[in-house]
């Protein structure tokens, strides 16, 4: 029998090749994405009342009404947007489905779609498997700002999607106001429809605001809007998000929902819900992650490891020219081999393997693990 290769080109993503190899070498992993301490005490206890009081069947396909709600009323506090919680919101099974239903709700084939590289790994293939074709835009080195004027030159009249992503990961920037108007600027009298990646959106420091499309009416009404509860309350395992768009694209989105994932864990839905009533966590996480950001970049301030500049996500690049010319993927699986130390290098961010000698390091983790890791590195 023989089976064609719809992605003939895409193995093992490199987030599971350094988990593993972490765990084979019982390196310090600081690669993956994800926090080394637990959901808050009362988020956990609510999901064992949901679970206690019976919601553990089929909840609504756009999610439970509670949790649109709230949703809603913490998008009208932090952005001052007006959103239709029946309409305008849909629950969804992680912020990667929520990408891909986005993505195959707009490009049909023969579509292009601009995408900002370095760039997370799933929108290329999704964009692929949907029939269109990836531009590839670099964000220039080393501060990974955008060249607009590069943008306004791709366009063209297969161009359908534009997707953004801020706080970035990798790379940690963030949208400024300038790159708001440039990017209405562009939009304005085309038909062009924008995703927001903005599951970091709560990760953001230096006294920064998080510039939501949902702010913008002139963007919010062409954008499908891409939100994180498993980054938000440290529950990365649980894959539960949202996509916001007006009425109109989360009718067609819905259809793709449907038929994907149909719906999302009801006891997580009913928790979050009742935990959204408490919103300090979230307006409190800017501080705690910028803590542990300063806390590794000071315990690794006298390596020869170099860090680049990172205004949101939990992730904080280094430049590793002082210590080593190898390419970031042998870099990597060296130190996490000899030294202990887990990371993900950035050439994987791009289609065409650039390799800046950076390397990424997550540091949603406990100071200790951080300190631990940065002894090591100094060491280097």
């Amino acid at each position: 029998m023989f089976l064609k290769s719809k992605l003939p080109d895409v193995g093992t993503t490199i987030f599971t090749v350094m988990s593993k190899l972490a765990a084979d070498h019982q390196a310090i992993n600081l690669s993956q994405g994800y926090p080394d301490f637990s959901p808050p005490r009362q988020l956990l206890e609510l999901v064992q009342q949901a679970l206690q009081e019976g919601h553990n069947q089929y909840p609504p396909m756009a999610g439970i009404e509670p949790l649109r709600q709230a949703i809603a009323a913490k998008v009208q506090s932090c952005y001052g947007a007006g959103i239709d919680p029946v309409d305008e919101v849909t629950v969804v099974s992680g912020a990667t489905e929520g990408l891909f239903n986005a993505i195959f709700t707009v490009v049909a084939p023969g579509d292009e779609a601009i995408i900002f590289e370095p760039a997370y790994d799933s929108y290329e293939p999704v964009i692929r498997l949907a029939g269109g074709r990836a531009r590839r835009i670099t964000l220039r080195f080393p501060g990974y700002s955008i060249d607009w004027d590069e943008v306004r030159d791709a366009i063209n009249e297969r161009t359908r999607l534009i997707m953004i992503n801020s706080p970035h990961n990798p790379t940690g920037t963030v949208l400024q106001q300038a790159d708001i108007d440039a990017l209405k600027d562009i939009c304005a009298g085309r038909d062009l429809f924008l995703i927001s990646d903005e599951v970091y959106e709560h990760i953001i420091f230096d006294g920064l605001a998080h510039l939501s499309m949902l702010r913008y009416p002139e963007l919010r009404e062409r954008s499908f809007v891409i939100s994180s509860f498993g980054k938000t309350y440290h529950a990365t395992g649980w894959k539960v998000g949202y996509c916001i768009a007006p009425r109109p694209l989360s009718v067609e989105y819905r259809k793709i929902h449907q038929f994907n994932t149909f719906t999302t864990s009801t006891p997580m839905q009913y928790a979050l819900a009742r935990f959204m009533d408490y919103p300090d966590h979230y307006l409190q996480l800017p501080a705690f992650y910028q803590r542990k950001r300063d806390h590794l970049r000071g315990a690794m301030a006298g390596s020869r490891f170099r860090a680049l500049q990172c205004n949101g996500t939990y992730f904080q690049l280094f430049d590793y020219s002082a210590v080593s010319r190898e390419h970031d993927v042998d870099l990597v699986k060296r130190l996490t081999r000899e030294h202990g130390v887990a990371a993900i290098p950035v050439s994987v961010f791009y289609g065409d393997r650039t390799d800046n000698k950076v390397m990424r390091l997550c540091f949603a983790k406990d100071e200790q693990t951080l300190s631990r890791a940065a002894e090591i590195l100094c060491g280097i």
